[in-house]
């Protein structure tokens, strides 16, 4: 393991979107990144903004609905950058449809990706934030959570989320690890193009909607939610933990 003072953070889907900006922005408060998504050369233009701007960063494949690759993966970031302090659970898909349209394999794709692979990251992280007795874990909910039309599956995975965060948190607390959740409404994002696609909207008139009902008057960026998952994952966010924060511009009805 090499001798680095730098925490080491795990950002999974960080490709694009919240996951790139997330590991950015984690990059920038002094961490080394380990950019993680299904495949390595995906991360390339993440790991790439992250080294141009002088930080410390790699790119990682792996599924993380599979356990065998979800171990070789956090094994490889240890003895790469040193044991992980950090996780950011964000990688995720969807498959919209309504329920009596909704396949078998649309339903447990989502659930997989989610909350399967929430639940392996986290068991493969743990294990060394307990050897530091010092961690944090974030995991990407949505504002989906409380229900969200053509979205059984993103939605019961999203609320699965928040239960398995709370738990994390009760159980991991002794050991100096907090757990949280970050629960965007809508974000600009690849994602929330194809939900306009769905509803056959362009995306531009899909913003222009949400920004009028949405009481800051705009709509989510990515950047966003990144400055959240960066107060979580500080070192003085330590007495927050089992919490869900909505990154959503406004209360929700």
């Amino acid at each position: 393991m090499p001798d680095n003072p730098r925490r080491v953070a795990i950002v999974t889907g960080a490709a694009r979107g919240i996951g790139a900006a997330t590991a950015c922005r984690l990059a920038r408060d002094g961490m080394a990144i380990a950019a993680l998504d299904l495949k390595a050369g995906a991360c390339e233009a993440t790991v790439a903004a992250i080294t141009v701007a002088g930080g410390q960063a790699i790119a990682v494949g792996a599924d993380v609905s599979q356990a065998d690759q979800v171990a070789a993966a956090v094994g490889a970031v240890a003895a790469d950058l040193g044991p992980p302090a950090v996780l950011v659970n964000n990688a995720g898909v969807i498959r919209d449809n309504l329920l009596f349209k909704m396949s078998d394999d649309d339903w447990d794709t989502v659930v997989s990706v989610h909350l399967r692979g929430a639940f392996l990251m986290s068991r493969a992280a743990q294990k060394y934030m307990v050897d530091q007795r010092y961690g944090r874990i974030i995991t990407l909910s949505s504002s989906s959570a409380l229900g969200s039309r053509g979205q059984a599956n993103y939605s019961a995975a999203k609320a699965g989320l928040q239960g398995f965060t709370k738990t994390l948190a009760i159980e991991l607390g002794p050991f100096g690890i907090t757990a949280n959740a970050v629960a965007p409404g809508f974000i600009a994002t690849d994602m929330t193009a194809a939900t306009a696609a769905r509803l056959t909207m362009s995306f531009d008139d899909f913003q222009a909607s949400v920004a009028a009902q949405t009481p800051v008057r705009r709509i989510g960026q990515v950047a966003d939610v990144a400055h959240a998952v960066s107060f979580l994952a500080s070192e003085g966010a330590g007495f927050v933990s089992g919490q869900v924060l909505y990154v959503t511009g406004g209360p929700l009805s």
